[in-house]
């Protein structure tokens, strides 16, 4: 499987950024997709996950802020975040819930005050 994730930079807060993560060689439409973050010094975390039937699921800091959708067609993967806070600032990496692609080197998301 190789993943493709695009669309960090560099916002200023209450900016947005939307990422797209493309998965090839791999049934995207069949397993549970999740955005992950990790901040310096900080644990990876479970950003927003989506179901293949495409049900959201979001960690309580961004919920509000950021959308999770998918479209199997494609296949590809979005994170829509919007109203970004410095403590976003984060390496972006998507996945399966159960880590079963390759983690890759995500995508840097840096948002300044």
């Amino acid at each position: 499987v190789h993943v493709v994730i695009t669309g960090g930079g560099l916002v200023q807060a209450g900016g947005s950024l939307r990422l797209s993560c493309a998965a090839s060689g791999s049934t995207l439409s069949s397993p549970t997709i999740g955005w992950y973050r990790q901040a310096p010094g900080q644990a990876r975390e479970l950003v927003a996950h989506i179901s293949a039937l495409g049900v959201p699921t979001y960690a309580d800091s961004v919920t509000g802020r950021f959308t999770i959708s998918r479209d199997n067609a494609k296949p590809t993967v979005y994170l829509q975040m919007n109203s970004l806070k410095p403590e976003d600032t984060a390496i972006y990496y998507c996945n399966t819930i159960t880590y079963s692609w390759p983690w890759g080197q995500g995508t840097q998301v840096t948002v300044s005050s």
